[in-house]
């Protein structure tokens, strides 16, 4: 099922609708810090009750709304029992009722058995509680099965010892992702606190994402909205599609140039699914060029990869409040195909 398509001008891509705030319903809400303590500084568990309007939600939805860890974070902390409805042992998917007492104990800190690797990095901006990196083509962002080593993370333990674990074990200081084969720009918190405040502001979309993509074929209108819910392929279990019950995802786009087979799109995030930009534009039927999942037609420019590149990065400072807004070229082989592109029209 293709994406649907919004139709051009600015009217329509502003009117996807934003998330409303999420009231707290809580009799003792935690502030950003106590979630981040939670490594297990404390033993004292915060406990949630659940209001009238809270009543029929599933429990991660519920704390991933009244809180501001990610919701992949606290099904974690389900599973492994630190969470309880009612004094009992709760389950991921479990149906709050009116009234349920909610309690969290934030776990111990696990040990990092993570290497340390000293790795090339292009640090586009540091301070002391937060980087940006240009991430390369070609690395993995943290560790998984089949990647244990070369890994961002594994740089990020060689330059800076111990990072935000609020993301996981294996993502220490990762915000938000970029896939393997996509270049570019990427948040790196060196604390809880300002990991927290960095994932609150990518829920309240106020963090800008755009990306750069050159794609078989010319699409039209020159710009738009592609909406369709992305879950995982029903068949090709490596990739993910846009399905029916997929979860809500939406990509603004722009044409930037065109050419006689070819288009250099500038591309927003409205959302953050696995694999979002590259599902909804083969499911358009203009794929990212040298994608190795997604496009399956021959890649005759040179490209070692596929030419999606995380271009610019905007987001409030988690402590100044100063809105910091950065730019990162492609990579060489995009660039050279661009220009190679541009010779031939």
């Amino acid at each position: 099922m293709p994406p649907r398509t919004v139709g051009e001008g600015k009217e329509q891509t502003s009117s996807v609708a934003q998330a409303p705030p999420v009231a707290p319903r809580t009799v003792a809400e935690p502030s950003d810090a106590q979630f981040a303590a939670g490594s297990g500084s404390r033993a004292i568990p915060e406990v949630y009750l659940v209001a009238e309007d809270g009543e029929g939600e599933r429990l991660d939805a519920f704390l991933a709304g009244a809180a501001s860890p990610s919701r992949s974070f606290l099904q974690g902390l389900i599973r492994e029992g630190h969470v309880q409805v009612n004094g009992r042992k709760a389950k991921v998917a479990q149906r709050l009722r009116s009234g349920d007492r909610i309690t969290v104990v934030m776990p111990p800190p696990r040990e990092n058995t993570l290497a340390a690797e000293a790795l090339p990095l292009e640090i586009v901006y540091e301070d002391e509680v937060l980087l940006v990196v240009n991430k390369p083509k070609g690395m993995v962002v943290h560790p998984s099965a089949g990647h244990q080593r070369g890994t961002l993370v594994n740089a990020l333990l060689s330059r800076l010892g111990d990072v935000s674990c609020v993301g996981g074990a294996l993502r220490p200081g990762i915000v938000h992702r970029l896939d393997k084969d996509t270049s570019g720009l990427l948040m790196v918190a060196k604390n809880d606190e300002v990991h927290l405040c960095l994932s609150d502001q990518i829920k309240k979309r106020t963090v800008k994402r755009e990306y750069l993509a050159l794609v078989h074929g010319v699409p039209s209108p020159d710009e738009g909205l592609l909406e369709g819910g992305i879950g995982r392929h029903p068949t090709k279990r490596a990739r993910m599609a846009v399905v029916e019950g997929g979860r809500p995802a939406a990509t603004a786009f722009q044409v930037e140039e065109r050419f006689a087979a070819y288009a250099l799109l500038r591309l927003t995030l409205r959302s953050g699914r696995t694999h979002q930009i590259r599902v909804h534009l083969e499911a358009w039927g203009f794929p990212v060029v040298g994608d190795p999942l997604y496009a399956r037609r021959e890649n005759n420019l040179g490209l070692t990869g596929q030419a999606l590149h995380a271009q610019r990065l905007a987001f409030d400072h988690p402590t100044t409040g100063q809105r910091l807004e950065f730019e990162a070229p492609p990579p060489e082989d995009f660039r050279v195909a661009l220009e190679e592109l541009r010779r031939s029209t």
